[in-house]
This record gives C-alpha cells, sequence and structure tokens, in this order.
C-alpha cells in the first residue's frame, strides 16, 4: 500500500506541458507518488508503437508523438485523463501488474455506475458491447510509471472517427453517458479516488 499518494485535479490543460510536467516529476529526488486527473484539449497522440497511417484524417486536430506505450488515441475535453506517477518498484509491480491493476480499477469504477465491461487479450483497455470505453498507454523509466489511462465520459466522440483506434480499423468507441445518464463528472472523480485509495 502507498502511504504517500497524492491525488491533484488538474482541469483542461496542454498535453505538451503535462508531458514535460510529467517527465521532471519522475525525475524527482524526493520524488512522491501521485494520480493526476485531468482533461486535454482536442489532440491525437501516437504512441511509440504506432503507425501515423491510423490516422485517416486529422482534419485541424493536432498531432503529437508521445513516449507513452501503444498506438494513436484522441483526447478532448469531457474525457477524463488520469496519469499514474508511481514507483512502481516501491509497489512491487511489474509493468504487466501495473496495467492489470488499472484495467481491474476500471472495471470496478463502471459496476459502480452500473456498466458491465471486459478486457481482450492482447489489446489493452476497457470495453463495453465490443466498442472501447477506456484505453492505457504508460511509460516506466527506472522504476517510475506516468501517462496512464484516458475514460470516455461525456465528450465529441467524432474524432475517434478520423482515426483506427488504438490501430484497430473500425474499432467503435462508447463513453459513460451514453450508458449512464445520471452520473456527473464530479461523483466519476470522487469515485475514481476511493477506489484508487483502496486499490493502492
Amino acid at each position: 500500500m502507498l502511504t504517500d499518494l497524492t491525488f491533484k485535479s488538474l482541469g483542461i490543460v496542454n498535453y505538451h506541458e503535462t508531458l514535460q510536467a510529467m517527465k521532471h516529476h519522475i525525475k524527482q529526488e524526493k520524488f512522491k507518488n501521485e494520480i493526476w486527473l485531468l482533461e486535454h484539449p482536442p489532440i491525437f497522440t501516437l504512441g511509440t508503437a504506432a503507425d501515423k497511417s491510423h490516422i485517416i484524417n486529422s482534419k485541424n486536430i493536432p498531432i503529437v508523438h508521445s513516449d507513452r506505450g501503444g498506438e494513436v488515441t484522441y483526447h478532448g475535453p469531457g474525457q477524463l485523463v488520469i496519469y499514474f506517477l508511481l514507483d512502481i518498484k516501491k509497489l512491487n509491480f511489474s509493468p504487466k501488474k501495473l496495467v492489470l491493476t488499472i484495467q481491474n480499477f476500471i472495471k470496478e469504477l463502471l459496476i459502480q455506475i452500473s456498466i458491465e465491461s471486459y478486457f481482450i487479450e492482447g489489446a489493452p483497455g476497457v470495453y463495453v458491447d465490443d466498442k472501447k470505453i477506456a484505453s492505457i498507454g504508460l511509460r516506466i523509466s527506472k522504476g517510475k510509471s506516468y501517462h496512464g489511462i484516458s475514460i470516455n465520459f461525456d465528450m465529441d466522440l467524432k474524432p475517434f472517427k478520423l482515426i483506427n483506434p488504438c490501430g484497430y480499423k473500425g474499432l467503435e468507441v462508447t463513453q459513460i453517458k451514453d450508458l449512464n445518464k445520471n452520473i456527473s463528472k464530479l461523483q466519476l472523480q470522487k469515485s475514481v479516488i476511493d477506489i484508487l485509495k483502496k486499490t493502492l
């Protein structure tokens, strides 16, 4: 268990600036385990394994090469992004265990709001009725993790049609508001923090 875990709610923040802030944070001598909850303005991000041809048409949405794992995804307002800045050595987590822990946390979060979800072997993320609701992309450097997961909450899903989400042609996406209209953003964030405190 992490006794020194801090949660930060950052609102809507620029992707580039957040990436630099994460890289700076994990290099701190007096490293603190933190989880950041935030949203990004519209942006397509390509992970280290990404093939740019999976962006069918970017329209006017910026594209950025990121150092997280995984393929292409979209971030935009109304999507809850959770970044895990953790000392995984201290947690005694392998990268695989970290991914599984995060997936199970999302599954539990969705159960709390009456949404049944599942995982697909070899395709990290969380799915509901053959549609993706949450995407995972992590980076581990010298025993510290950064990046994390994005959960579609109440957003414009149309930009996902401009890409092959996570490298899968025709993969559809869904969001919490289309499955449970009664949950507010504040309630969702509170549940996230409650479950993660218990999990980590």
